[in-house]
């Protein structure tokens, strides 16, 4: 894996991805937990083929700035690039754009991990309840 592995992701806005509807605010306009899950999906999409078996990513830190309201039925696009590789940490910036222009920016973590051992940890934390 390189720094510089980039990844595009086009999606139409839903009702379902609305403030609105996502708790994050009373308007029909695409909401930011919405852009959040995108640039997420946009970041592991794109070192997804470079991981070794039983590998996965998970989200660390996510710091948006959603500059712009995109209405229902525009079509948003994620561009992401990976821009920093630290041991198992990879750093992404991303742009959002829809079809009127540049909607949100954000950086983004993301690390490599085991996925058996991350799960194990995960569901630990119910047998200690």
């Amino acid at each position: 894996m390189e720094k510089g592995i980039k990844n595009t992701i086009v999606v139409s806005v839903a009702e379902g991805d609305t403030a609105r509807v996502l708790r994050s605010g009373t308007l029909d306009v695409w909401g930011t937990p919405a852009m959040a899950a995108l640039i997420e999906e946009t970041a592991w999409k794109s070192v997804a083929p470079y991981l070794n078996e039983g590998q996965s990513t998970v989200g660390s830190k996510l710091d948006i700035c959603h500059l712009s309201p995109s209405p229902v039925g525009m079509n948003v696009r994620c561009e992401t690039v990976l821009v920093e590789i630290d041991g198992r940490r990879l750093s992404f910036k991303a742009e959002v754009y829809d079809e009127a222009g540049l909607v949100g920016t954000a950086s983004h973590e993301r690390f490599i991990i085991d996925s058996e051992r991350f799960m194990a940890k995960a569901e630990g934390k119910m047998a200690a309840q």
